[in-house]
């Protein structure tokens, strides 16, 4: 599931250094780039994007993914609208990722449905934290309503707390997808070439 907001206003945090075209069009090449890889990733039987945006929506089928239109607002309930559609479809995981990643890859996202495999029974819940451990750049459940979905603030927390309140391992991953785009200090360390390490601290 790949959540998208509205184009208009995108990255507004990033206003200091770029200016609204820039803004767009570096949301623009990370929703394709992130739709793009997920689509690309083997394990993965679909790829929604929920949107409120046109634009979105026509990129993400022409990429090979599900659009589907948001209509209510606020990550957290797209995100469950799309839930609501996979487990409709069969879905026995979930896999949230956002599209402020630039170094989303097929093998980074892989890394993360990994831990599929190596669960024992009952439910899962794989976490990557940002680089200040404190948002969650990727959301990993199985089955995908084991938790409810705490995105905003300190994310990585809730969603750990919510783990072990509903008796899920609980497996929280290093690796690429740590850096995420939200802050001029980001764009910075992106700039500078700054990579972390996949590393499973789990």
């Amino acid at each position: 599931i790949i959540p998208i907001g509205a184009l208009e206003g995108a990255k507004s945090r990033l206003g200091a250094v770029l200016d609204a075209e820039e803004r767009l069009d570096l949301t623009l090449r990370l929703a394709r780039r992130t739709i793009a890889a997920a689509v690309a990733t083997a394990g993965i039987a679909e790829v929604i994007v929920i949107t409120p945006d046109d634009a979105v929506r026509t990129l993400a089928a022409e990429l090979g993914a599900r659009p589907i239109r948001q209509r209510d607002s606020g990550l957290n309930r797209g995100i469950v609208a799309a839930r609501g559609e996979a487990l409709a479809a069969g879905a026995d995981a979930m896999l949230v990722l956002p599209i402020d990643l630039p170094d989303i890859s097929p093998a980074a996202i892989e890394a993360i449905i990994a831990t599929l495999d190596a669960r024992p029974a009952g439910p899962l819940v794989a976490i990557v934290p940002d680089r200040h451990e404190r948002g969650t750049n990727a959301l990993l459940v199985a089955p995908p309503d084991a938790i409810e979905v705490c995105f905003g603030g300190d994310s990585a927390a809730a969603h750990a707390e919510a783990a072990r309140a509903a008796g899920a391992r609980l497996v929280v991953l290093g690796g690429p997808l740590t850096l995420d785009l939200d802050t001029p200090d980001d764009l910075l360390l992106v700039e500078q070439g700054l990579r972390t390490e996949a590393v499973d601290v789990g």
